[in-house]
Formats: C-alpha cells, sequence, structure tokens
C-alpha cells in the first residue's frame, strides 16, 4: 500500500508541475499576443502549408520544407485586398483572425485573412531538430525571405488576388517583421500595422528593466517600487555576507543552487526580474496593482517580496525550485522541438539582436545580479564558443546597420507602443512618427474599438483604419 501510494503521490507531483519557472516566465513574456476577446466563433479557419526553400540565399541549398499558415475566407470578395498577421516567436491560432481590430477592418473592406507562422516556431519546423547544425537558418532574413514567397504565391494561386493590395499587421517582434519587411520588399505589401515594435539592436539593454521599474511605480506606487528594490538589495546583501544558506531557504531553492557561484546567482537575480518584468508587459488594468498589494503586505520589505516570489514558484509544482544556472542550460541544450520556444529565441538574441534585459543600470529596483556577461555565457555555452562578446556586437552591428536600427526609412508603416512596456525603448518614439498610448503595455491594442477603450487607444484604432483605407485604395 505505501508503494502504490508513493507512485500516487509521485504522478500527483507530476501532474501539477505546468513546465519549469524558467519556462513560465519565459512563454509570459513571448507568448503570442493576447487574442482578440470578441471572437466570431461562426468563421472556418483553414490550416495550410506551403513549401518553403530552407535557404533562399543560396542557390545550391535545395532542401524544402513546410512552413504552417492560417486563412480566413469568411469575409472575402474576390479583387478585395489581403491582410496578414505575421506570427512571430510563438505558435500560431486561428482566433487571431477570428475577431478583434483587424477582423473589423477586414470586413470593412471584404478582405482574405491570413496568419503566417515564423520558421522553427509552433508547428513550421524546416529541419528535425535544433542542434546547431540545424538552427543556423532561423534568422529573420530567411523569415522575411519566406513572406515574401508566400505573398507572391498566395497571389498567383488564390482565386481574385492577383491585383490585391496586401496589408501585414504584427506585435513584438513580429511588429519588428512589418517594418522590416516594407524596408526590404517595398512593393509586395501596400502599408503595415507594427504595434509594439523593437527596432534597435542592443547587447545591454538596460532601458527595459527601467522601464519595468517606472511602470511599477506609476500603476503600483512609490512605496511598492521602493519595497522591491529593498527587498532584492537585502537578499543580495545576505549571499554577499555568507548569509545565502538564509537566502536558499527563503525561497525553498532546491541543493544543487550554490550560492558562492556566479552563474547560480545571476540565474536566480535574473529570473526574480523576469518575473516583475511578466506582470508589466502583459499588465491589464488592475494588475500591477494586484501584485503591488501582495508584496506589501508582507510583514517586511524581505518577506513581502519572498512572499511574491513563492506564490509564483508554486505555480510551477515541486517541493523546492531549482534556479541554478544548470538547470536553466538543460532546458536550453534540449534540441528537440518540445513546445518550449526558449532555445530558438535565445539563439536568435545570440545571433542578431542581445536585447539582454540586464541589471547594468541602477534605475531600476531588481538589483546588481544579472550583468550581461550572464548573457553572453549563455550564448557560448548553448551554441558553441564562437559566440563571444566581440562576435555577438558585431552581429548586432550588422543588424542595425542593414536594417536602420531607429531610422528604418520606411513608408506607411503605422507605429504603436504601450507607454508601460518596456519594449517601446527600442522602438521609435517620437511621437510625430508614432503612437504611445498611456497606461497601456505590450501589444494591448489588437481588440474591436469598444466603449471601454480610453479615447487616446480608440484615436489609435481610428487612425489605423483610416491609413488601411488610404492604403488600399
Amino acid at each position: 500500500m505505501k508503494l502504490w501510494l508513493g507512485i500516487s503521490l509521485a504522478l500527483l507531483a507530476l501532474g501539477q508541475t505546468h513546465g519549469s519557472i524558467f519556462e513560465r516566465t519565459f512563454k509570459r513574456i513571448h507568448e503570442e499576443p493576447p487574442l482578440p476577446t470578441t471572437q466570431n466563433r461562426a468563421d472556418v479557419v483553414q490550416t495550410l502549408w506551403i513549401e518553403q526553400k530552407l535557404d533562399h540565399f543560396d542557390p545550391e541549398e535545395t532542401r524544402t520544407w513546410q512552413m504552417r499558415y492560417m486563412l480566413n475566407d469568411a469575409l472575402y470578395q474576390s479583387g478585395a485586398p489581403l491582410f496578414i498577421y505575421l506570427g512571430g516567436e510563438w505558435e500560431i491560432s486561428s482566433g487571431r483572425i477570428t475577431g478583434g481590430h483587424l477582423y473589423d477592418m477586414a470586413k470593412e473592406h471584404n478582405a482574405l485573412l491570413a496568419y503566417t507562422e515564423h520558421r522553427y516556431y509552433g508547428q513550421s519546423k524546416p529541419l528535425p531538430d535544433l542542434s546547431n547544425e540545424n538552427i543556423k537558418y532561423l534568422n529573420v532574413n530567411q523569415s522575411l525571405a519566406d513572406l515574401a514567397y508566400f505573398i507572391n504565391t498566395i497571389k498567383q494561386n488564390h482565386e481574385g488576388l492577383s491585383d490585391s493590395k496586401v496589408i501585414i499587421v504584427g506585435g513584438s517582434y513580429s511588429a519588428t517583421m512589418v517594418t522590416w519587411f516594407k524596408k526590404l520588399y517595398p512593393d509586395l505589401v501596400a502599408g503595415g500595422w507594427a504595434s509594439s515594435a523593437p527596432l534597435l539592436a542592443k547587447v545591454n539593454f538596460v532601458e527595459y528593466k527601467e522601464i519595468t521599474g517606472q511602470s511599477i511605480e506609476q500603476m503600483g506606487g512609490s512605496a511598492c517600487y521602493k519595497r522591491i528594490e529593498n527587498g532584492i538589495a537585502e537578499m543580495e546583501t545576505m549571499i554577499a555576507t555568507k548569509r545565502g544558506a538564509e537566502v536558499k531557504a527563503l525561497l525553498k531553492l532546491c541543493e544543487p543552487f550554490d550560492v558562492y557561484s556566479d552563474l547560480d546567482v545571476w540565474t536566480l537575480f535574473s529570473e526574480i526580474s523576469d518575473i516583475f518584468a511578466g506582470v508589466v508587459q502583459t499588465h491589464n488594468a488592475g494588475q500591477i496593482e494586484g501584485v503591488c498589494e501582495k508584496i506589501m503586505a508582507g510583514s517586511n520589505d524581505l518577506i513581502g517580496v519572498a512572499g511574491y516570489l513563492l506564490d509564483v514558484f508554486e505555480e510551477s509544482g515541486g517541493k523546492c525550485y531549482d534556479l541554478s544556472y544548470d538547470a536553466i542550460t538543460a532546458l536550453l541544450l534540449d534540441t528537440n522541438y518540445n513546445g518550449n520556444i526558449m532555445r530558438q529565441w535565445i539563439f536568435q538574441t545570440c545571433n542578431e539582436y542581445g536585447w539582454y534585459q540586464t541589471s547594468g543600470s541602477s534605475a531600476q529596483p531588481f538589483g546588481t545580479k544579472f550583468p550581461v556577461t550572464y548573457y553572453t555565457t549563455m550564448c557560448a555555452d548553448l551554441y558553441g564558443s564562437e559566440y563571444s562578446n566581440e562576435f555577438i556586437s558585431n552581429q548586432v552591428s550588422i543588424t542595425n546597420q542593414f536594417f536602420g536600427g531607429l531610422f528604418p526609412n520606411v513608408e506607411n508603416v503605422y507605429l504603436t507602443h504601450g507607454q508601460l512596456d518596456p519594449w517601446r525603448a527600442m522602438g521609435i518614439q517620437d511621437e510625430t512618427q508614432a503612437t504611445i498610448i498611456p497606461e497601456h503595455a505590450h501589444c494591448k491594442d489588437f481588440n474591436s474599438i469598444s466603449s471601454s477603450d480610453t479615447a487616446e487607444m480608440r484615436a489609435s484604432k481610428e487612425r489605423i483604419a483610416e491609413l488601411v483605407r488610404e492604403w488600399v485604395k
């Protein structure tokens, strides 16, 4: 009976493990932008596949693969425009093209709606695994070439589309793609809407955690900001003064965690800061405020912060939490397609963007223990010793030279940012070129126009609708 009970409890524990803390935190920051709340469920969305070249730029490479896309023709009339939502570092889902503001604009113009999936994400798997040899075909230029081929092919083969105008839309990384596609292939699309697009590649992206802190202070109050700052500083001091075992016990860290290892300590504090980033980046009304209430309910700064973190950790199940460097790298060295997109996205950062959200600025409340060295060390440990600091910096410079950074020199792309969104620091924030929507976070403007919209949100949605009318004339 005892053996059976033990097996049952073990299975119960497994059932409660909903992905590691690392995976859950990462997914929150990189998941598909929120699906529109109003859905037209009667629409039939087709899931289709198109053959793509593995390498669009090497004529000697003849391998091909199947890229997934979705199509909704419920509104379509022959000769009307094609509206494409671009997939980013996530798995695509049909709800993206069955509701929301894009859908409403498609209805006005009788447009065909498509949703493309980015190579190496979701079900779009160019090669059987994610080994270092196979992942090298994952980059934005190949993905933009996939999109160009998709547009040309669907226009040739779909009834009534041959002379249709094309509008592309994206959020987050796929908004970056909208902007860059219009730069590289200006004749293929009439216009684009880019929500929350980072455009400047940067290795040491200190501004991300600065804005995370500013948004916590703005929405949750300065006492909450101070408590986070003090609580994390106290943990750092304890580790620095041989009281690391107390931090380990307080946060229920598993035994492999070494309080004397820089890499383990950096992994812990990077994760803590990312948990707060997830709250801010996905903020809906009351979200930051709710987290601050929990933190302020603690008896002191340390207990308030630790209590909130334990609540988050517990969602992953288990008696203790392995936040060691070995634990995160073991996850990232898995070369199978397993639904966890961390290996793919981190490869793109090492190879193209940087965007390491470090502790390099003192103007943020998350401490000093997730330096840029943590992230660049991880690049080399995961993808090979050639990923040195110099190599990564050079790759980032190449990206900026090629696409223009904050000066992409494109026409007919409407750029929006949420004012609370930490990613906006890498985007165009000049209000003559972009629309900043107060008290909103990342990719929060895709819902239909509604009475609950703020005046600024409604004005922005009305503006893109006006622009689309001009572009599809």
